[in-house]
C-alpha cells in the first residue's frame, strides 16, 4: 500500500509539472482554459480521447486494486501450512489455505486437495491451477493496451483531419496566410498533444500493473516449489 501511495504521488507530481506552466499564466481560469483547449481541439475527437482515458484508467485502477488485494504475507502463510502438515493435520492446512485470499493460497488449496495421491498428481494440479491464476492476474490488461494505442491514434487522426481542413481553406481562399491555416493547425496540434498525454499516463499505470503481475507470478512459482517440498516431507514422515 505504501508503494502504491508513493507511486500515485509521483504520477500526481508529474501531472502537476505538466500543467503548471499553463496554470501559472492564468491560475484563476485554468479550468476555463482547459475547457477552451478541449473545444478548440475538435469536440468530436477530444471526446473520444477523453473516453479512452477514462475507460483505460478505470481498467488500470481495477487491476491495481485486484493485484494489491491478491498480495499476502507469503512467508507467514507457508509457515502456517507447513506447521499444520508437520503435525499431520491436512484438514487444518486446507482450512488455512481456504481462509486466505490470493492466488498463492488458491494454488495451495488445490494442491492440498490431492495430497496423499502422490507428488506427481499434486504437481500437475499445482501447475494447471497456477496457469488459471496467472490468467486471472492478466485479465483486462489487453484492454489497457488497446486504449494506450487508441489515444494517440485518435490524436493523429485529428491531426490529419486538421491538416485537411487547412488545405480546404487554402483552396477556398487562394491564399497561404497564417490566418487561413491557423484554425486547422490548432486542431491538429491540440488533438495530438492530448492523445499523447493520455497514452503516456496510461502507460505509466500499465507498467505498474505489469510489475505487480510479475511479482505475484514469481511468488506463485516460489510458493509452488515450497508446497511440493512440504508434500514430499509429509509423505516421507507419515508414509501416505
Amino acid at each position: 500500500m505504501k508503494r502504491w501511495i508513493a507511486y500515485t504521488a509521483a504520477v500526481g507530481a508529474a501531472l502537476f509539472l505538466v500543467v503548471l506552466p499553463v496554470a501559472a499564466q492564468d491560475a484563476p481560469g485554468f479550468h476555463q482554459v482547459l475547457k477552451e483547449k478541449f473545444i478548440e481541439g475538435s469536440a468530436f475527437f477530444m471526446s473520444w480521447i477523453a473516453a479512452a482515458f477514462v475507460i483505460g484508467l478505470a481498467f488500470c485502477i481495477e487491476r491495481i486494486i485486484y493485484l494489491n488485494l491478491a498480495e499476502i504475507n507469503t512467508k507467514r502463510f507457508t509457515a502456517s501450512v507447513e506447521r499444520a502438515l508437520d503435525e499431520g493435520d491436512v484438514d487444518a492446512a486446507k482450512d488455512i489455505a481456504r481462509r486466505t485470499r490470493g492466488p498463492v493460497a488458491s494454488i495451495y488449496y488445490q494442491g492440498l486437495m490431492h495430497i496423499g495421491q502422490g507428488v506427481d498428481v499434486v504437481e500437475k494440479s499445482v501447475v494447471a491451477y497456477g496457469g488459471v491464476q496467472a490468467g486471472y492476474l492478466e485479465k483486462g490488461c489487453s484492454w489497457i493496451t488497446l486504449f494506450i494505442a487508441m489515444a494517440p491514434s485518435l490524436g493523429f487522426l485529428g491531426t490529419v483531419i486538421g491538416m485537411v481542413l487547412s488545405f480546404d481553406k487554402i483552396q477556398q481562399v487562394g491564399d497561404i496566410s497564417p490566418a487561413v491555416v491557423a484554425g486547422g493547425m490548432k486542431v491538429a496540434l491540440i488533438t495530438t498533444i492530448f492523445g499523447l498525454i493520455v497514452a503516456l499516463v496510461l502507460q505509466l499505470f500499465y507498467n505498474y500493473v505489469l510489475s505487480k503481475i510479475e511479482s505475484l507470478t514469481q511468488e506463485m512459482e516460489d510458493a509452488s516449489v515450497t508446497l511440493l517440498d512440504m508434500v514430499i516431507k509429509y509423505d516421507l514422515k507419515y508414509g501416505r
